[in-house]
């Protein structure tokens, strides 16, 4: 249901963007905006995927863990009153500051953009999302924690229908601003398709049951407690808003660098990088997902299974963004003319944007390592710095190598900047990932990485050739998408040690029913407890505790 629902979002998300080309083309009008879009970029991050659920979502799991075990009290509604009215007062003055300071904030933003005042009056529009989207995390975190996964998958479609109609009833007297406004209409409706179902969650709605590996003494329970009491104090949040903060940094560093290019440069990048980013956002639909399940298991004191779930989610991840991102690079130019070429969009800028999407999608794989690794440190809500330092140090590295890559290649050299920043990022993540809450197998990890990697590389070969032997677009990208696929799914059925998901053929054969009615027989290790063994390769159950 997430994966249908998010793909639908996805799409209409590709339609707005379309609209957008169709419309305003790839000048300095589409410029000025993307520049106010900086603010829903910049909210949506910190607000709805990475800080509020990183910080949230743990702490509701708790919550739900102490209501399991008998606390007194709701300690759910609790931890509702004590932090939803903190945070719309904090984020509704946030937002008011923002539209006051708007020419201050292009002004740094985009210096050497032409058209200012545009941007002024799309970022005043835009900067209403602040209150918007930090309610809709709040309701997507509080969900997700209680096992509901419908309402948060559906708020990018409310959003993107938002903009759509925005601009379809008021582009002939607003323009471009019409998009700005459409940013404020779809905050709204992302908070209206959540807010009911939590407020029945909250009165009415059943308890999930807690993950009980061994039961919690009741000094770490009293421990929990008292960190849920604390969750919005300063050292609880600030390592989490520091890494989001430097994770969305990336665009600003990228529109900085772009606004002195000629006109365009800022709409090629963004562009590009919507089209990029699809496979990494379907890839991290997993971790988005099996989240809440890795911080229960952690708040029942079930490690295994939590270590378990994310390594199994790390490589079905990596094996989803590798097929996007070779079909992406084998067939750009065809993706692009497919989608955009129409209206004010013309050949020239299919071919600028596909050759930024190209390189954007060297970095596809260490941008969703950093969004599934990040979930293995901040999973136990303990004040953890490194991943901020991590994204800091890749920070510096895209802005030290994209101010000579934009001064010789242009928008290319942002681009590559950016992959460069957003691996070296990834690499440092996975290096220090066993040492944290959800210890992980980094060097094992990394290996199958690698692996999976060098499998890419042939996909994108073999999509590439696909790509270019045939003529017309939709055909040419459907027919390198399925022999990137190929081939990626050949390595997995061949070499499944070297990727550590289990064999296509043996998971295939778990599913007929003589292998469940085998399963339904007791084993050997059923009937003699003493002589069971941990299981092995693909089959370690994710959901469950182990036998004791």
């Amino acid at each position: 249901m997430t994966a249908g629902l998010t793909a639908v979002g996805a799409v209409l998300g590709l339609v707005r963007d379309q609209i957008l080309a169709g419309y305003f083309g790839a000048g300095a009008a589409t410029d000025a905006f993307l520049v106010a879009w900086t603010v829903p970029e910049f909210a949506s991050t910190l607000l709805i995927e990475d800080a509020m659920a990183l910080i949230l979502v743990p702490a509701f799991s708790r919550a739900l863990a102490r209501r399991g075990d008998g606390a007194l009290g709701d300690p759910v509604r609790a931890l509702v009153r004590g932090t939803l009215p903190r945070l719309t007062l904090t984020v509704g003055l946030a937002a008011a500051v923002l539209v006051v300071a708007a020419p201050l904030l292009v002004a740094a933003l985009a210096p050497g953009l032409p058209d200012p005042a545009l941007a002024i009056d799309c970022t005043r529009l835009t900067g209403t999302c602040v209150l918007s989207f930090a309610l809709v995390g709040y309701c997507s975190a509080a969900l997700r924690a209680h096992g509901r996964f419908l309402p948060p998958a559906l708020i990018y479609t409310a959003y993107n229908v938002g903009i759509i109609g925005t601009i379809l009833v008021l582009r002939e007297p607003w323009g471009v601003r019409s998009a700005a406004a459409g940013v404020a209409v779809g905050g709204v409706l992302m908070v209206l398709v959540q807010a009911p179902s939590l407020v029945r969650e909250l009165r009415s709605g059943p308890v999930p049951p807690p993950l009980r590996p061994p039961r919690a003494s009741k000094a770490s329970r009293a421990s929990r407690s008292g960190q849920d009491g604390r969750i919005l104090v300063l050292g609880l949040i600030a390592p989490v808003v520091a890494f989001s903060l430097c994770r969305q940094s990336q665009t600003l560093i990228e529109r900085f660098l772009a606004s002195p290019l000629p006109a365009g440069a800022i709409s090629h990048l963004n562009y590009a990088q919507k089209v990029a980013q699809l496979p990494m956002i379907l890839s991290l639909m997993l971790c988005t997902v099996s989240f809440p399940v890795v911080a229960r298991a952690l708040a029942a004191g079930d490690e295994e299974t939590a270590r378990h779930r994310v390594e199994r989610d790390l490589l079905l991840a990596a094996v989803v963004v590798l097929v996007g991102a070779s079909t992406v690079i084998a067939a750009a130019p065809r993706i692009v003319e497919l989608l955009f070429e129409r209206g004010e969009f013309g050949g020239a800028d299919t071919t600028a944007t596909a050759a930024v999407m190209r390189v954007y999608a060297l970095g596809l794989l260490g941008q969703t390592m950093v969004g599934a690794l990040v979930r293995c440190y901040f999973s136990a809500a303990r004040p953890l710095w490194y991943p901020a330092a991590a994204m800091g140090a890749g920070l510096v590295a895209t802005g030290a190598a994209g101010v000579p890559g934009a001064q010789y290649w242009g928008a290319v050299g942002i681009a590559g900047a950016n992959a460069l920043g957003i691996t070296l990022t990834a690499v440092l993540l996975l290096r220090g990932a066993h040492r944290q809450s959800v210890p992980v197998r980094s060097g094992r990890l990394g290996t199958q990485l690698l692996r999976l990697a060098a499998a890419g590389a042939g996909a994108t070969g073999a999509g590439w050739i696909c790509s270019v032997a045939i003529g017309p677009a939709v055909p040419a990208v459907a027919v390198a998408a399925l022999a990137a696929t190929g081939v990626l799914v050949l390595f997995l059925a061949c070499a499944p040690e070297a990727s550590g998901l289990p064999s296509l053929p043996r998971s295939a054969y778990r599913r007929t029913p003589h292998a469940r009615r085998h399963r339904a027989e007791p084993s050997a290790a059923e009937a003699f407890p003493a002589a069971e063994t941990a299981p092995v390769g693909g089959d370690v159950p994710l959901d469950h505790g182990h036998r004791r």
